[in-house]
């Protein structure tokens, strides 16, 4: 099925426009929290930035979780369109906020809006190209991300104290987006194929811990949540564990931009190097250049330079080491189990991506920040590499039921044997007939 170019084009942006929103909130509560915690506003402390970016997450979290069955049930656009304008009024409500508890009451509903909608935003994206494009439309997608965290970081340097401004952007941007989104985002060619010609079964999240799934499941859970452990920690600290450094305020609030700028380079190098090499193998890779950059800014560094070449780097391999596990989910799973794979394994992440806040937070309550939270996210990525390192080159059991798509549908043949993606074909390739038994 052939789509046309205006509606690759529209789904292309606005999926990007979608992800551009969550970089830009997790980034304006970490350019946030040291304003709040100089100037005592609500009486923050520490601990209570601490439990506001955990209970943000744990939104988040749950969102990522509860909306991939959605989407495979209800379809893409409307789950999305519904996402964004929780997240987005929710935001605009978080600067008039009376204390630290309805503060983080409203970060956690504004997250449960912004959770569901980067899972969505990925699966439509990733079946609106061919399958052997699909590492570069997962990481082309998330350059949207780091995109609004660069953004955030220049706002945040250009109001310096009036931290509310930040997320009124948020808020007012989302809505903005929104009748553009209502008026020409396309449901899913792929999710329409699937349930018109009915060969699609309902995956449940169950389901992926079945023996057709369970091992690939796993691992790339477990790659996610080391992934987004490293995204988000370093997205909410990183200003502050340079503050506890020695650096200036306004250097560390600039290492958060550089760190962002370098993110973007990153995605689109390792989208195309792993549409060329494999997604599996590359995030290997690019995993264990992420483990000697983050024990190497443990490191007190004299030079300016050094020290932005250093963050730069650590940009281009962390974050794309995390968008190749979601390009990876995208290549292996079939659409009727996409949606939900996607969805549980970006959950499966969020609670990394609590984690991560959580223990550097506790790190800088108990004041050893610096030098111990680099070693910790070093050791994070060792573990990222081990995971991703036990499926580089697998793909997840694909069956009838499950492959009816926009691109090809296979179908069981004589001899009871299961048309089955050989280990060696490259995305895209001609399925080889798998012996029966």
């Amino acid at each position: 099925m052939t789509k046309p170019p205006g509606r690759t084009a529209w789904t292309a942006v606005l999926c990007w426009l979608t992800v551009l929103l969550e970089g830009y909130d997790l980034v304006a509560l970490g350019a946030t929290i040291p304003t709040l915690l100089r100037t005592g506003h609500l009486g923050f402390t520490p601990a209570g930035a601490t439990a506001v970016a955990t209970v943000s997450l744990v939104g988040v979290g749950i969102g990522a979780a509860c909306i991939g069955p959605l989407t495979d049930r209800f379809g893409r656009r409307l789950t999305l369109i519904g996402s964004v304008l929780l997240f987005s009024v929710f935001t605009l409500l978080i600067p008039l906020s009376a204390s630290v508890a309805m503060f983080g009451a409203f970060r956690f509903v504004a997250g449960l809006g912004l959770g569901a909608c980067m899972p969505v935003a990925l699966t439509m994206m990733s079946e609106n190209l061919p399958e052997r494009r699909r590492a570069s439309a997962n990481t082309i997608t998330m350059t949207g991300y780091h995109v609004g965290a660069v953004l955030t970081s220049l706002l945040a340097l250009a109001v310096v104290g009036d931290w509310h401004v930040l997320f009124y952007g948020g808020g007012v941007a989302g809505l903005v987006v929104l009748p553009l989104m209502w008026a020409r985002l396309p449901e899913s060619a792929a999710f329409l194929a699937a349930r018109e010609s009915g060969a699609g079964e309902r995956v449940r999240p169950r389901d992926l811990l079945g023996p057709r799934f369970r091992r690939i499941s796993v691992t790339v859970w477990v790659g996610s949540f080391m992934g987004l452990l490293l995204v988000y920690g370093l997205n909410t600290w990183l200003p502050q564990l340079m503050a506890t450094a020695g650096y200036p305020i306004t250097t560390s609030i600039a290492l958060l931009l550089v760190l962002n700028v370098g993110a973007i380079a990153g995605l689109l190098v390792a989208g195309a190097v792993a549409d060329r090499f494999g997604i599996g193998r590359v995030a290997v890779i690019w995993f264990a250049a992420a483990a000697v950059l983050l024990a190497g800014l443990s490191l007190r560094v004299g030079s300016e330079v050094v020290l932005n070449l250093m963050v730069l780097l650590t940009g281009v391999f962390v974050f794309s080491a995390q968008v190749l596990i979601f390009g990876f989910v995208a290549h292996s799973f079939p659409a009727g189990a996409r949606g939900t794979a996607l969805g549980l394994t970006s959950a499966v992440g969020r609670i990394g991506s609590i984690v991560g806040p959580f223990v550097t937070g506790a790190l800088v309550t108990a004041g050893v920040a610096y030098p111990w939270g680099f070693w910790f996210f070093a050791a994070v990525a060792v573990l990222g590499l081990a995971a991703m390192a036990s499926v580089a080159g697998r793909r997840a059991p694909v069956t009838a039921a499950t492959t009816c798509g926009v691109h090809a549908c296979t179908r069981r043949g004589g001899g009871g044997g299961a048309l089955q993606p050989h280990p060696r074909d490259r995305p895209g390739a001609p399925l080889h007939r798998r012996p029966p038994g």
